[in-house]
């Protein structure tokens, strides 16, 4: 059969509208069991075990996966597995959350009574409240649909969508009822941009030490220009010890070349800019990469909390480490 594109599109935008409509159903069918879930899994002292086999299963490792990082301990484990041994990483005190649309699976119908035996909770997720899964749980979520998207109103796509999305909203629930936070989230995401942006410190891309380009408001011009060509960084820092006097960068360079006149009987202290844009080490470096936007520049000196000078930071220091 020759290809219609229009009859792709069609079927496209039917899916979406099932979907959407099978959410939409989701919205009624919740209540006092959804808060139990919830409730339950707050007080429980151990894990939330997720299984589900089949599609219900690739749907039940997002959902752990999800919980797991948004601070509910969560993981999955395979029915089929469960049964040949699995089933003793499942412990007293969690909480299991079985999928499965019909909530008639044999891998997890099988499991029920040696579940029963663990004393533990079980949250049954199914489309069918009247089910063997349903009858044996302590708490059923509905997330029966009306109709599947597949043409044929048989391959699992709604049902799916609605596991999903019900997974969702108890994640979302329990993250807020646990006051869950972005530093929360950082945390379980260190490799992440946010966590980047909310877990590294100015003191962790700072340079420090002998990479500071550090002269005294005596040395002359000409010594100064050999600091910063040595360091690298696009200017001077003028210090007496550890205190910030000013700074000296290629920008007031050029600016000098371009008024004119002899610039080697000058020295740091006639040149340089007084009281340099700094921020706390113990800043973020988000906050660094929001000083340096703000006000135009490429380079921040980095301060204690005595206000001594401890490093230097600048934008390339912060694309490195991808916080910008």
């Amino acid at each position: 059969m020759p290809f219609d594109a229009q009859r792709a599109l069609a079927l496209a935008v039917q899916t979406f509208e099932i979907e959407a409509r099978a959410l939409l159903g989701l919205r009624d069918r919740q209540g006092e069991g959804f808060a139990r879930a919830v409730q339950g899994i707050l007080e429980s002292s151990g894990r939330v075990v997720v299984t589900g086999i089949g599609k219900s299963g690739h749907v039940a490792r997002k959902i752990a996966a999800t919980l797991a990082s948004t601070g509910t301990p969560a993981f999955f484990v395979h029915p089929a597995e469960a049964s040949h041994g699995d089933l003793g990483m499942v412990t007293e005190g969690d909480v299991v959350l079985a999928l499965s649309n019909s909530g008639e699976v044999d891998e997890l119908t099988a499991l029920l009574p040696a579940l029963k035996r663990l004393n533990i909770t079980l949250i049954a997720m199914t489309g069918k409240p009247q089910s063997t899964l349903a009858t044996h749980a302590d708490i059923v979520l509905s997330c029966a649909v009306d109709q599947e998207a597949c043409p044929l109103n048989l391959a699992p796509t709604a049902s799916t969508t609605a596991q999903m999305a019900l997974g969702d909203a108890l994640a979302v629930a329990l993250l807020d009822a646990r006051g869950f936070r972005e530093e929360d989230f950082a945390r379980s995401h260190p490799g992440g941009a946010l966590g980047r942006k909310l877990l590294t410190h100015v003191r962790d891309l700072m340079r420090t030490g002998d990479a500071l380009p550090l002269v005294s408001k005596d040395t002359g011009f000409i010594d100064m220009m050999h600091v910063m060509t040595r360091k690298g960084l696009g200017a001077a820092f003028v210090v007496d010890g550890r205190k910030i006097e000013g700074i000296f960068t290629d920008g007031d360079l050029r600016r000098l070349l371009e008024g004119g006149g002899d610039l080697r009987g000058l020295t740091a202290r006639e040149v340089m800019h007084a009281k340099p844009r700094s921020i706390r080490e113990d800043a973020l470096a988000v906050e660094a990469a929001e000083l340096m936007e703000q006000h135009r520049i490429n380079l921040v000196l980095v301060v204690n909390a005595q206000q001594e000078l401890v490093g230097a930071l600048n934008t390339n220091d912060l694309m490195r480490a991808k916080v910008i």
